[in-house]
């Protein structure tokens, strides 16, 4: 067997990952409707309309601040499941290793506290 046989299947694979998302896109467009009806692009406001419009209003950072945060810190459990799955087989080694994450991740949120970043007005 050739060895550049085993890359046939990436090759394969590389192919349908690009043109699956290209195929789709272009379907798309051939089947969507025609021109939108200027209703239809309004906000829904349980049949109020609304008093402003979204993008005239300014939003405080602190809302994306927090967002992102959020994601920071909950990527703490993502790491945190799989190393308490297998505790036992890391011993101490694995707990001190999880300690030093978790005494990092300690020191960005005190940081993020005491700068204020966590108070919403």
């Amino acid at each position: 067997m050739n060895p550049i046989d085993h890359y046939i299947p990436i090759l394969v694979f590389t192919l349908v990952a690009i043109s699956f998302p290209v195929i789709l896109l272009v379907l798309a467009k051939i089947i969507r409707a025609g021109s939108p009806d200027p209703v239809k692009a309004e906000p829904y406001e349980c049949g109020v309309r609304a008093p402003t419009y979204a993008h005239d209003t300014r939003f405080s950072i602190r809302y994306y601040l927090i967002a992102v945060l959020f994601v920071v810190f909950d990527v703490e459990t993502v790491f945190l499941y799989p190393w308490a799955v297998i505790f036992r087989k890391l011993a101490l080694f694995g707990f001190v290793e999880m300690m030093v994450f978790l005494a990092i991740l300690l020191v960005g949120y005190v940081y993020a506290w005491r700068r204020g970043a966590l108070e919403w007005a």
